[in-house]
């Protein structure tokens, strides 16, 4: 899939994600020709938001998913949230935020927080009103934090090493502001956002 016309983007995205979800954090995740993460939700259905350099290195991405289908939080984590995982057609899923390994301390906020902002961005030019999410508890918290409409799913749940959250965000033409007054609302600026609706794509 990946070596049949997918851009250079969507294979160095996926290639980021072995190196952090597999190699750095010991993730037991399929592994494609030794090089890449995809699981079965890389579909055609997926949405991606890609940062990048000029060189189209890796910067930061995310995967976004449809909640009105099969996605992680309704077939893998259910047990995350107290009722029933949110599901619509204005409901994404943020999956696989990644941050390139190769970032220095201050280069992964900044890339953070422009794919924060990317993402805040994606909503409210397509009509997502809510994105949901799985996230270890580091990461929870900090998400939790960032001055935006957001709330737990459930209790966090232990699985194997990880300490593991469901949340619910919900984007409304306040947000950027929100995100503002938190010094987290980081346009792109100097680099290429790419947005593909497919591995494929």
């Amino acid at each position: 899939m990946i070596d049949s016309g997918s851009d250079t983007a969507i294979r160095a995205m996926f290639a980021a994600r072995k190196s952090v979800f597999v190699d750095l954090l010991k993730w037991d995740l399929p592994v494609l020709d030794g090089r890449y993460e995809l699981d079965q939700f890389d579909d055609s259905f997926a949405r991606y938001l890609i940062i990048t350099d000029r060189d189209q290195q890796h910067l930061g991405s995310a995967r976004l998913l449809p909640t009105a289908r099969p996605h992680l939080l309704d077939t893998v984590f259910p047990a995350l949230c107290d009722a029933e995982p949110p599901r619509g057609e204005r409901i994404w899923e943020i999956t696989r935020f990644c941050l390139d390994r190769r970032l220095r301390a201050a280069e992964r906020f900044s890339i953070r927080n422009q794919l924060v902002t990317a993402l805040v961005e994606h909503a409210l030019a397509n009509g997502v009103e809510r994105y949901t999410g799985v996230a270890e508890m580091a990461w929870l918290q900090q998400i939790l934090c960032f001055g935006w409409q957001c709330r737990a799913l459930g209790e966090p749940i232990r699985c194997g090493r990880s300490l593991l959250g469901a949340l619910e965000i919900t984007i409304t033409a306040d947000t950027p502001d929100e995100l503002a007054a938190g010094r987290i609302w980081s346009p792109i600026a100097n680099r290429n956002l790419a947005a593909f609706d497919a591995v494929n794509a």
